[in-house]
Protein backbone atom coordinates (compact mmCIF):
# COMPACT_ATOMS: atom_id res chain seq x y z
CA UNK A 1 0.00 0.00 0.00
CA UNK A 2 1.31 3.43 -0.97
CA UNK A 3 2.46 5.44 2.03
CA UNK A 4 0.19 8.44 2.57
CA UNK A 5 2.65 11.33 2.69
CA UNK A 6 2.72 14.74 1.06
CA UNK A 7 5.55 15.52 -1.34
CA UNK A 8 5.72 19.01 -2.90
CA UNK A 9 8.41 19.84 -5.46
CA UNK A 10 8.99 23.20 -7.13
CA UNK A 11 5.47 24.41 -6.39
CA UNK A 12 4.86 27.82 -7.94
CA UNK A 13 1.69 29.94 -7.97
CA UNK A 14 1.46 33.26 -9.82
CA UNK A 15 -1.32 35.85 -10.03
CA UNK A 16 -1.01 38.35 -12.89
CA UNK A 17 2.77 38.26 -12.71
CA UNK A 18 2.97 38.26 -8.91
CA UNK A 19 4.63 35.10 -7.62
CA UNK A 20 2.80 34.12 -4.41
CA UNK A 21 4.46 30.70 -4.00
CA UNK A 22 7.93 30.47 -5.46
CA UNK A 23 9.44 27.03 -6.07
CA UNK A 24 8.51 25.49 -2.73
CA UNK A 25 9.78 22.01 -1.80
CA UNK A 26 8.06 20.40 1.17
CA UNK A 27 7.63 16.87 2.55
CA UNK A 28 5.24 15.92 5.36
CA UNK A 29 4.92 12.39 6.73
CA UNK A 30 1.99 10.89 8.66
CA UNK A 31 2.37 11.55 12.38
CA UNK A 32 4.28 14.80 11.76
CA UNK A 33 1.98 17.64 12.87
CA UNK A 34 3.44 20.27 10.56
CA UNK A 35 2.81 23.98 11.12
CA UNK A 36 3.27 26.54 8.34
CA UNK A 37 4.10 29.95 9.75
CA UNK A 38 5.27 33.25 8.33
CA UNK A 39 4.28 36.91 8.04
CA UNK A 40 1.14 37.99 6.19
CA UNK A 41 1.61 37.51 2.47
CA UNK A 42 4.19 34.75 2.89
CA UNK A 43 2.15 32.34 0.73
CA UNK A 44 0.88 29.97 3.43
CA UNK A 45 -2.81 29.86 2.48
CA UNK A 46 -2.01 30.01 -1.23
CA UNK A 47 0.16 26.92 -0.82
CA UNK A 48 -2.64 24.82 0.67
CA UNK A 49 -5.05 26.28 -1.91
CA UNK A 50 -2.74 24.92 -4.60
CA UNK A 51 -2.50 21.49 -2.98
CA UNK A 52 -6.30 21.25 -2.76
CA UNK A 53 -6.78 22.43 -6.35
CA UNK A 54 -8.38 25.78 -5.60
CA UNK A 55 -5.74 27.73 -7.53
CA UNK A 56 -3.72 26.66 -10.59
CA UNK A 57 -0.08 25.87 -9.92
CA UNK A 58 3.10 24.70 -11.60
CA UNK A 59 5.41 22.07 -10.16
CA UNK A 60 4.48 18.81 -8.51
CA UNK A 61 2.23 17.90 -5.59
CA UNK A 62 2.03 14.19 -4.84
CA UNK A 63 -0.01 12.48 -2.16
CA UNK A 64 -0.44 8.75 -1.69
CA UNK A 65 1.31 8.10 -4.98
CA UNK A 66 -1.01 10.39 -6.96
CA UNK A 67 -0.08 13.59 -8.75
CA UNK A 68 -2.52 16.30 -7.61
CA UNK A 69 -1.37 19.23 -9.76
CA UNK A 70 -3.87 19.85 -12.56
CA UNK A 71 -6.68 17.77 -11.03
CA UNK A 72 -10.11 19.19 -10.25
CA UNK A 73 -10.97 20.01 -6.63
CA UNK A 74 -13.51 17.18 -6.24
CA UNK A 75 -11.09 14.61 -7.66
CA UNK A 76 -8.39 15.71 -5.23
CA UNK A 77 -10.89 15.40 -2.37
CA UNK A 78 -11.71 11.85 -3.46
CA UNK A 79 -8.03 10.98 -3.08
CA UNK A 80 -8.32 11.72 0.65
CA UNK A 81 -7.31 15.38 0.69
CA UNK A 82 -9.37 17.77 2.82
CA UNK A 83 -9.02 21.32 4.07
CA UNK A 84 -10.75 23.78 6.35
CA UNK A 85 -11.00 27.54 6.06
CA UNK A 86 -10.52 30.39 8.52
CA UNK A 87 -14.30 30.61 8.92
CA UNK A 88 -16.00 27.28 9.54
CA UNK A 89 -18.22 26.23 6.61
CA UNK A 90 -20.97 24.21 8.29
CA UNK A 91 -24.73 24.11 7.68
CA UNK A 92 -25.85 26.15 10.68
CA UNK A 93 -29.54 25.27 10.42
CA UNK A 94 -28.80 21.54 10.44
CA UNK A 95 -27.81 19.43 13.44
CA UNK A 96 -24.35 18.10 14.17
CA UNK A 97 -25.53 14.66 13.02
CA UNK A 98 -27.01 16.00 9.80
CA UNK A 99 -23.84 17.93 8.94
CA UNK A 100 -21.73 14.82 9.43
CA UNK A 101 -24.24 12.63 7.59
CA UNK A 102 -24.20 14.91 4.56
CA UNK A 103 -20.40 14.95 4.55
CA UNK A 104 -20.33 11.15 4.76
CA UNK A 105 -22.87 10.79 1.95
CA UNK A 106 -20.32 10.66 -0.86
CA UNK A 107 -19.06 7.33 0.52
CA UNK A 108 -22.50 5.73 0.19
CA UNK A 109 -24.25 4.94 -3.08
CA UNK A 110 -27.66 6.35 -4.07
CA UNK A 111 -29.50 3.24 -2.81
CA UNK A 112 -27.84 3.46 0.58
CA UNK A 113 -28.65 7.15 0.84
CA UNK A 114 -32.31 6.55 -0.05
CA UNK A 115 -32.70 3.59 2.29
CA UNK A 116 -34.10 4.35 5.72
CA UNK A 117 -31.30 3.87 8.22
CA UNK A 118 -31.38 2.32 11.63
CA UNK A 119 -29.11 4.18 14.01
CA UNK A 120 -26.10 6.36 13.27
CA UNK A 121 -23.53 5.22 10.69
CA UNK A 122 -20.37 3.92 12.29
CA UNK A 123 -18.06 6.46 10.64
CA UNK A 124 -20.30 9.33 11.81
CA UNK A 125 -20.42 8.05 15.38
CA UNK A 126 -16.66 7.60 15.40
CA UNK A 127 -16.07 11.13 14.07
CA UNK A 128 -18.40 12.67 16.67
CA UNK A 129 -16.52 10.91 19.42
CA UNK A 130 -13.13 11.98 18.02
CA UNK A 131 -14.05 15.67 17.83
CA UNK A 132 -15.92 15.64 21.15
CA UNK A 133 -19.43 16.43 19.90
CA UNK A 134 -21.29 13.21 20.80
CA UNK A 135 -23.40 14.93 23.45
CA UNK A 136 -24.42 17.61 20.92
CA UNK A 137 -25.58 15.18 18.24
CA UNK A 138 -29.00 16.83 17.87
CA UNK A 139 -27.90 20.43 18.42
CA UNK A 140 -28.15 22.80 15.43
CA UNK A 141 -24.68 23.75 14.25
CA UNK A 142 -25.67 27.41 14.50
CA UNK A 143 -25.82 27.27 18.31
CA UNK A 144 -22.38 25.70 18.72
CA UNK A 145 -19.54 27.70 20.21
CA UNK A 146 -16.93 29.01 17.80
CA UNK A 147 -14.46 26.24 18.61
CA UNK A 148 -17.11 23.54 18.33
CA UNK A 149 -17.94 24.66 14.78
CA UNK A 150 -14.30 24.21 13.83
CA UNK A 151 -14.30 20.75 15.42
CA UNK A 152 -17.47 19.88 13.48
CA UNK A 153 -15.80 20.91 10.23
CA UNK A 154 -12.82 18.69 11.07
CA UNK A 155 -15.29 15.88 11.82
CA UNK A 156 -16.83 16.39 8.37
CA UNK A 157 -13.41 15.73 6.86
CA UNK A 158 -12.93 12.64 9.01
CA UNK A 159 -16.20 11.03 7.84
CA UNK A 160 -14.99 11.58 4.28
CA UNK A 161 -11.91 9.54 5.25
CA UNK A 162 -9.54 12.42 4.54
CA UNK A 163 -5.98 11.26 5.18
CA UNK A 164 -4.33 14.59 4.39
CA UNK A 165 -5.87 17.45 6.36
CA UNK A 166 -4.87 21.07 5.79
CA UNK A 167 -6.25 23.49 8.35
CA UNK A 168 -6.18 27.25 7.82
CA UNK A 169 -5.80 29.08 11.16
CA UNK A 170 -8.01 26.61 13.06
CA UNK A 171 -7.76 28.39 16.44
CA UNK A 172 -8.38 31.97 15.27
CA UNK A 173 -10.87 33.58 17.65
CA UNK A 174 -10.87 30.67 20.09
CA UNK A 175 -10.64 30.88 23.86
CA UNK A 176 -7.54 29.50 25.58
CA UNK A 177 -9.49 26.41 26.62
CA UNK A 178 -10.75 25.83 23.07
CA UNK A 179 -7.22 26.20 21.73
CA UNK A 180 -5.91 23.55 24.11
CA UNK A 181 -8.72 21.18 23.18
CA UNK A 182 -8.09 21.80 19.48
CA UNK A 183 -4.40 21.09 19.90
CA UNK A 184 -5.14 17.78 21.58
CA UNK A 185 -7.62 16.96 18.80
CA UNK A 186 -4.99 17.63 16.14
CA UNK A 187 -2.52 15.40 17.96
CA UNK A 188 -5.10 12.59 18.03
CA UNK A 189 -6.07 12.77 14.38
CA UNK A 190 -2.49 13.46 13.30
CA UNK A 191 -1.14 10.28 14.87
CA UNK A 192 -1.88 8.30 11.70
CA UNK A 193 -2.71 11.04 9.20
CA UNK A 194 -0.81 13.80 7.43
CA UNK A 195 -1.79 17.14 8.97
CA UNK A 196 -0.66 20.61 7.88
CA UNK A 197 -1.68 23.66 9.95
CA UNK A 198 -1.42 27.26 8.73
CA UNK A 199 -1.11 29.34 11.88
CA UNK A 200 -0.30 32.82 13.21
CA UNK A 201 -0.72 31.93 16.89
CA UNK A 202 2.84 31.35 18.08
CA UNK A 203 1.78 30.09 21.52
CA UNK A 204 -0.38 27.44 19.88
CA UNK A 205 2.42 26.53 17.48
CA UNK A 206 4.94 26.12 20.29
CA UNK A 207 2.57 23.94 22.30
CA UNK A 208 1.54 21.47 19.60
CA UNK A 209 3.73 21.53 16.48
CA UNK A 210 5.86 18.48 15.75
CA UNK A 211 7.77 20.44 13.13
CA UNK A 212 7.59 23.88 11.53
CA UNK A 213 8.10 25.29 8.06
CA UNK A 214 8.59 29.06 7.85
CA UNK A 215 7.55 30.76 4.61
CA UNK A 216 8.63 34.23 3.55
CA UNK A 217 7.89 35.94 0.22
CA UNK A 218 6.63 32.65 -1.19
CA UNK A 219 9.77 30.67 -0.36
CA UNK A 220 10.77 28.27 2.41
CA UNK A 221 12.92 30.31 4.78
CA UNK A 222 13.54 27.71 7.47
CA UNK A 223 12.37 24.29 8.57
CA UNK A 224 12.83 22.11 11.63
CA UNK A 225 11.70 21.72 15.20
CA UNK A 226 10.05 24.57 17.07
CA UNK A 227 13.29 25.33 18.89
CA UNK A 228 15.34 25.30 15.69
CA UNK A 229 13.15 27.76 13.80
CA UNK A 230 12.80 30.07 16.81
CA UNK A 231 16.59 30.22 17.13
CA UNK A 232 17.17 30.85 13.40
CA UNK A 233 18.45 34.44 12.89
CA UNK A 234 16.72 34.63 9.49
CA UNK A 235 13.35 33.84 11.08
CA UNK A 236 13.93 36.40 13.82
CA UNK A 237 14.77 39.06 11.24
CA UNK A 238 11.65 38.33 9.18
CA UNK A 239 9.38 38.63 12.20
CA UNK A 240 11.16 41.54 13.88
CA UNK A 241 12.72 43.44 11.01
CA UNK A 242 16.43 44.08 10.31
CA UNK A 243 18.79 45.09 13.07
CA UNK A 244 19.83 43.81 16.45
CA UNK A 245 17.15 42.59 18.81
CA UNK A 246 17.13 41.81 22.46
CA UNK A 247 16.29 38.36 23.73
CA UNK A 248 13.12 39.86 25.26
CA UNK A 249 11.95 41.11 21.84
CA UNK A 250 12.53 37.71 20.26
CA UNK A 251 10.69 35.92 23.04
CA UNK A 252 7.73 38.30 22.79
CA UNK A 253 7.13 37.41 19.12
CA UNK A 254 8.46 33.89 18.73
CA UNK A 255 8.55 32.61 22.28
CA UNK A 256 11.44 31.55 24.44
CA UNK A 257 14.40 30.39 22.38
CA UNK A 258 15.90 27.23 23.83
Amino acid sequence: MQQDYLEISGLTVSFDGFVAVDGVDLSVLPGDLRFLIGPNGAGKTTLIDAVSGLVPAAGSVRYGGHELTGRKVHRIARLGVGRTFQTATVFEELTVLQNLDIAAGHRRGPLALARRRRGIPEEVERAMETVGLTELVDAPAGVLAHGQKQWLEIGMLLVQDARLLMLDEPVAGMSAEEKDETGRLLQRIGADRTVVVVEHDMDFMRSFASSVTVLHAGKVLAEGSVGEVQADPRVQEVYLGPGHHSRAEVETVLGEVS
